[in-house]
């Protein structure tokens, strides 16, 4: 029985398979969209919904849980700022994955993973110190 049996493995450790997924979440904020395979995509848009929930409302506790997994400030801050913003009203469905075929050399599907905005964000860029 597969009770109770959570995520996919992807055949790695646990710590490299989290780093992989978190990679991957970094990548879709950073870049709004990634290409990447269809079963990390369902992964990594599971992890990236749920921080944009919580995202949605700024409150310190909200931040500390973003940056806890994302781990760099100025990617919490760009999320917070710039995208979280743009799903104020939306109550959930905030990526969208298309199939773009099939990996050469072992056929594995591919999808390209994006936020669900036609808003361009940029990239995040570190705020210059006020007063120096």
């Amino acid at each position: 029985m597969t009770h109770r049996i959570g995520g996919r493995k992807f055949g790695l450790p646990s710590d490299q398979r989290r780093a992989l997924l978190k990679g991957l979440v970094r990548s879709l904020f950073i870049y709004q969209s990634i290409k990447t395979t269809e079963t990390r995509a369902k992964d990594v848009r599971k992890i990236a919904e749920k921080i944009i929930t919580s995202a949605r409302v700024d409150t310190v506790h909200a931040r500390r849980q973003v940056r806890r997994y994302l781990g760099d400030e100025t990617l919490v801050r760009h999320v917070f700022t710039q995208i979280a913003p743009e799903f104020k009203a939306t109550p959930g469905g905030y990526t969208r994955a298309v199939k773009i075929g099939l990996r050469r050399g072992d056929a594995a599907p591919l999808v390209q993973l994006s936020l669900a905005t036609e808003m361009v964000f940029g990239l995040p860029v570190v705020p210059d110190k006020i007063g120096r």
